[in-house]
């Protein structure tokens, strides 16, 4: 036989047996007989490598581990979903449909949400070319190689005579839970940190560099729809599914298509038990119309389709002992109690710590050291104390009295008037330190990259740092000998906080961590004071003068600015070259005095880089549409901000005008 000809029969003989295997989970031949095919293809393409080839099921996990990943822009954005608790909030999420599709027949969907990490998956002329996390819906990380050690995700998709040219299909990776037992054990014996979820354990596989580690991770993927597609895809939600079925995708088996909302409600209803019988974890149902044209009518808002929803389920609950209640230190100085609990295993992961929030929660729970207690996930995601079990209390519990001194640094601790917190005020603490650089470094903040919380830890642990301030002072030598600091990575973190010293003076007074003052807050002081300076200068009176700036934060914004500490943490980052100044109100830019109100899906920009724009050409950005608006930018699928500035006749921009406008000079 040609060998390219064998070669070819080897490669779909083992493509037939993956499929077998990972998606209709029927394997026909043992793993070593398996293991010999794989062989057998593998020698043949070492003596022959001109006819590799990428779909060849041997570059499933193949290269060298990648310096980082590169950001790639979906054709379609990744929306995210509305949630929703009970019956009734599905039925009305039904009159909703109803009143915007009046006199049409509406049939639903209802399929599994897997609780997992979401890819977008392009293919090109039936070939998988690339592959990408969520991100923000608009961009997120391509993860190719990661996603080709998935050997569900098939590399050539089998009957390509009516599949589209270029389609995104749109899935979730997750992982099951022996799998994640099994990962978490073999961490838990290297001393490393475990995974909090198989949730957790799945996305963090995926954004490994090295493609081999990820191969080790055995992730499992189910698809469920479409997203940008050049070429035919059938009409409706339920078609689809058949159609991703037929060309050698994985779906869940799961999915029912209901005549009306009783009918989804019954079903819905159907899974809050049977859950437990799966290998893997969810966390609710998703309804979707299942006609697509609907779907196009019905729209969405800014963050999510009108067509769909999801149904939570209610938080599960579980028993165990409170074992200890300890104190941890926030980046403004809370100290907030956290319950030591004897391991459960609840909603997909063992709990071993749980919130109390603060003093007056617990004493309003009643909650005791070596009480019984019923604990839940608030929104399947925070463990939370719910209360403790009266009737297997024996009376050696002990009462939970705050401590005098600051847990981590012996500072004194205070409680001001009318706040329920109680605060270190040692603002050196190595644990408010910690809390305050991850602030500083934060996508919204100075958008460091490569400073996340491994670190920010050895850093200060290391005395490298004591305050933001420090980040600058830092060069090659003190890094590269850090913990995963390898030539590269330490090349990258340096980059990284080179480009935030240019970062706008609205990022800077965000990074700052002041009390109360958010990312809205921090663009109104820049254009209002337009340096670090004239803000530190302003009176009480002045701030609560400010549209926006209440009492409560102006107090905060004052006592921050009194501190010493504070002048010489400035000091230090007007000498490392951080922008601390921006453009005088009113007086530069072509959008002074102008406010902007974004709605719908930008395809050129992140919402934070549109956002970026107008404010340096003296714009401002608002969350609510009004009379006194200037522009509404219109992206793919407006919501009803569109609609009211058409009411109110604002003048509304498509996101091509708004590209002109911003580079009109």
């Amino acid at each position: 036989m040609d060998v390219s000809k064998e070669i070819e029969a080897l490669r779909e003989k083992i493509r037939s047996h993956d499929h077998k295997y990972y998606v209709e989970n029927r394997p026909e031949i043992s793993d070593q007989q398996y293991d010999k095919l794989m062989r057998s293809l593998i020698d043949l393409e070492k003596k022959n490598p001109r006819l590799i080839t990428p779909d060849s099921p041997t570059q499933r996990v193949g290269g060298e581990p990648s310096e980082g990943f590169a950001k790639v822009k979906h054709a379609s954005a990744m929306l995210s979903m509305d949630n929703t608790y009970s019956a009734d909030e599905l039925r009305e999420f039904d009159k909703r449909v109803k009143k915007n599709l009046p006199h049409e027949d509406i049939g639903y969907v209802v399929e599994l949400k897997i609780d997992g990490a979401s890819v977008s998956l392009t293919y090109g002329d039936g070939l998988f070319t690339s592959g990408a996390t969520r991100g923000d819906g608009v961009t997120g990380d391509e993860i190719t190689q990661s996603l080709k050690t998935v050997k569900a995700i098939p590399l050539l998709v089998r009957e390509r005579e009516d599949f589209p040219k270029l389609i995104e299909i749109r899935g979730e990776v997750y992982m099951n839970r022996k799998t994640f037992d099994k990962i978490n054990r073999q961490k838990e014996k290297a001393g490393d940190e475990l995974f909090a979820n198989p949730r957790n354990a799945a996305a963090g596989s995926l954004k490994l560099l090295d493609p081999r580690l990820v191969a080790e991770r055995d992730l499992q993927v189910f698809v469920y729809g479409f997203g940008h597609a050049e070429g035919e895809v059938p009409d409706s939600q339920w078609g689809a599914i058949s159609f991703l079925k037929k060309h050698g995708f994985r779906t869940n088996p799961n999915i029912k298509s209901c005549r009306d909302i009783e009918e989804v409600i019954t079903y819905c209803n159907s899974w809050q038990e049977k859950k437990k019988s799966l290998d893997y974890d969810i966390d609710g149902m998703v309804i979707k119309v299942d006609s697509l044209k609907q779907q196009r009518s019905l729209g969405a808002t800014s963050k999510a389709p009108r067509w769909m929803i999801a149904y939570k389920f209610p938080a599960e609950r579980a028993t165990t002992k409170l074992k200890d209640i300890i104190v941890q230190v926030g980046r403004t100085g809370t100290l907030t109690p956290v319950a030591v609990l004897e391991p459960v295993r609840l909603s997909g992961s063992t709990v071993s710590r749980a919130t109390l929030h603060n003093t007056d929660d617990i004493e309003r729970k009643d909650v005791r050291i070596g009480d019984t207690v019923v604990i839940e996930k608030a929104g399947e995601i925070i463990p939370q104390v719910v209360a403790p079990v009266l009737e297997k209390r024996k009376g050696d519990e002990k009462h939970f009295h705050m401590p005098k001194k600051c847990p981590v640094c012996s500072g004194e601790v205070v409680q001001h008037p009318g706040e329920v917190a109680i605060r270190c005020d040692n603002v050196a603490c190595p644990a408010q330190v910690k809390e305050r650089l991850k602030h500083f470094a934060s996508r919204n903040a100075m958008d460091i990259e490569g400073l996340g919380e491994s670190m920010v830890e050895q850093l200060v642990d290391s005395k490298l740092v004591s305050d933001y301030s420090d980040i600058y002072s830092l060069k090659f030598e003190d890094l590269i000998g850090l913990e995963r600091m390898a030539e590269k990575s330490t090349e990258n973190l340096l980059a990284g906080i080179e480009r935030s010293r240019k970062q706008p003076l609205a990022r800077l007074i965000f990074a700052l961590g002041v009390r109360h003052v958010g990312v809205h807050a921090a663009d109104i002081l820049a254009e209002e004071f337009s340096s670090i300076k004239n803000l530190k200068n302003q009176t009480l009176a002045a701030l609560t003068q400010t549209d926006g700036i209440g009492p409560i934060m102006a107090e905060s914004i004052c006592e921050y600015f009194s501190r010493p500490e504070t002048e010489k943490v400035m000091e230090k980052l007007d000498k490392a070259g951080v922008i601390m100044q921006g453009k005088p109100k009113g007086k530069s830019g072509i959008f002074a005095g102008k406010t902007f109100i974004f709605t719908g899906g930008l395809e050129a920009f992140s919402r934070i880089e549109a956002q970026d724009a107008i404010k340096g050409l003296g714009g401002r950005v608002s969350s609510s549409v009004s009379k006194q608006t200037d522009f509404v930018v219109c992206g793919k699928e407006p919501g009803s901000k569109h609609t009211k500035a058409k009411r109110l006749g604002v003048k509304i921009v498509t996101e091509d005008e708004f590209k002109r406008m911003i580079t009109k000079k």
